[in-house]
């Protein structure tokens, strides 16, 4: 039998997940914590029970927890993977973005300018992340550590969350939601909605925040 080429080197089962390190773990942990609450708020508006909206809230803290032990275990334990700062992304655009999106909308911001101002304010997130990642070895010092963020890092989402759990305990959510409703025209906007507007934009500002 005659060969075209080289044999094929086979290449190990779960070779992917064997090339994860430790702190990849957290970081899969942070990003399954931002689907749950995702699907949590899903079965909520589907069955309009509350332990469902209260569990999605409970996550983010988990979230952030997850998020924040990923970077220190890796800077504990000195060791990183080729896809580590991407998994990072990724999961922090499920958790921090789209997910308190869907809590915005789950609670009662569901009118058109709402949805406009919930999609601003994932594609900010997303900008922000994009932006870290170009932009991070210009950012560093001589010893490879970023000193300051540009803009507001998008775990800062969670402050979010933090107001709806707060309104949620008061019951000012659904048709009763905080500050009502205006209609324009054939548009509806919560002015609620309007502190995804501000914690977007200042995202993608140029504000110097410095790095824990």
């Amino acid at each position: 039998m005659s060969h075209t080429g080289p044999e094929r080197r086979l290449r190990p089962r779960f070779e992917m997940i064997r090339s994860f390190a430790a702190a990849d773990f957290l970081t899969l942990a942070n990003g399954c914590c931002g689907a749950g609450t995702i699907l949590a708020l899903l079965q909520h508006i589907a069955t309009a029970e509350p332990r469902w909206l209260w569990g999605a809230i409970i996550l983010s803290p988990f979230a952030l927890f997850f998020d924040f032990a990923d970077g220190r275990v890796a800077r504990w334990r000195r060791k990183s993977s080729a896809l580590g700062a991407d998994l990072d992304s990724l999961a922090d655009v499920i958790s921090f973005g789209m997910a308190p999106a869907a809590l915005g909308f789950a609670v009662g911001m569901r009118g058109a300018l709402d949805s406009a101002v919930l999609l601003y304010f994932v594609a900010c997130g997303i900008s922000r992340l994009a932006r870290f990642n170009a932009t991070a070895d210009q950012l560093a010092d001589e010893t490879g550590k970023v000193k300051y963020f540009e803009g507001t890092p998008i775990p800062t989402s969670v402050l979010l969350v933090g107001v709806i759990a707060w309104l949620t305990s008061r019951g000012q959510i659904g048709t009763g939601l905080m500050f009502g409703v205006w209609n324009l025209g054939p548009l509806a906007l919560h002015p609620l909605s309007l502190m995804y507007f501000a914690s977007g934009s200042a995202m993608i500002s140029t504000i110097r925040i410095p790095k824990i």
